[in-house]
């Protein structure tokens, strides 16, 4: 195997609070990513995520445990190890008063890239950010999806063996998502490591080869999207409506359609791994839902079923 280029021992990240017992944001996590890998962290928020980013970006400290980024102590060799870090930020923090192409000139220059390297490197990540037409445009006249896709294109002006990305496409129209999503395939088929954040559970089953479930700044569950499925939750899952009045009444009477039964405020799910077969049950006890689908599981079922609510918060 190859060694990693992250690995995290009992990391630990508190703040002091006057008055108060210490703030424990991060509270023991151990993992390990390897190179080429696109590993993401889930949680909802105030569960340590961007408290492990700012440590494994060489920004904060940690308060104990250790931690290796590309064989480097981060509390030591911050400079060195940010040189080589790629990072995108959960709100764009482009330049206003510079055009696209200016960005990615004036980031490069911030390396100690040679000007003519700088010029090279922005029309190639213009082009990989699918810009060219916009190399002259001002940041304030591009969408949303190519402000996050020029913001992804300036964290690669110095070939980062690492790519650090929190939230990359919250705010995103679909289209756009997909479209930033095909670029951040082609890093990972460049074998740049990934590491991201992001409170979407497709864009978690998409991008990410394993991922970890944070709450608290504790582990909850590791493994690949598929693996957490099947460890977690039932092959399918029957979501039925009978009204936001009468789901918790009905609740009771769903018990043994399926392996387990959620009650949400606007629906149930019935986990089980014949959703059509659940469904016949239900109304062969003269239950008739408002609704009903039948879909197959998803990471959001396992966040559901670790923590009890919802990432989104």
């Amino acid at each position: 195997m190859p060694e990693a280029v992250i690995s995290a021992v009992d990391l630990r990240k508190s703040y002091r609070v006057k008055g108060k017992p210490d703030l424990v944001a991060v509270d023991g996590l151990s993992f390990e990513v390897a190179p080429g890998e696109s590993f993401g962290l889930l949680g909802p928020n105030g569960a340590g995520k961007s408290t492990t980013m700012k440590m494994v970006g060489a920004v904060s400290t940690r308060s104990s445990g250790q931690l290796q980024i590309l064989g480097l102590d981060p509390d030591r060799h911050g400079p060195d190890i940010r040189s080589r870090l790629g990072v995108v930020p959960q709100q764009d923090n482009l330049d206003a008063e510079l055009n696209a192409r200016e960005n990615l000139f004036i980031y490069g220059r911030y390396f100690g890239l040679p000007a003519r390297v700088c010029h090279r490197k922005a029309d190639e990540l213009l082009a990989f950010a699918q810009l060219e037409e916009k190399a002259r445009s001002k940041v304030d006249q591009l969408s949303g999806g190519m402000k996050r896709r020029l913001t992804i294109a300036r964290a690669l002006v110095n070939d980062p063996r690492i790519l650090l990305l929190d939230e990359p496409t919250t705010g995103l129209d679909p289209q756009a998502r997909h479209v930033l999503w095909d670029r951040l395939f082609r890093l990972k088929e460049q074998g740049t490591t990934l590491v991201l954040t992001t409170h979407y559970m497709d864009e978690a089953e998409q991008l990410c080869d394993r991922l970890i479930v944070v709450d608290e700044g504790r582990i909850m569950a590791e493994g690949s999207p598929s693996e957490l499925i099947r460890r977690h939750s039932t092959r399918e899952v029957l979501e039925v409506r009978f009204g936001s009045e009468r789901n918790q009444q009905v609740a009771p009477r769903l018990e043994g359609a399926g392996e387990r039964v959620e009650v949400l405020p606007d629906r149930i799910l019935v986990y089980t791994h014949d959703g059509e077969r659940a469904l016949e049950r239900i109304t062969a006890e003269g239950l008739t839902p408002v609704t009903s689908l039948v879909r197959r599981s998803s990471l959001e079922d396992v966040f559901l079923r670790l923590t009890g609510r919802s990432l989104i918060e």
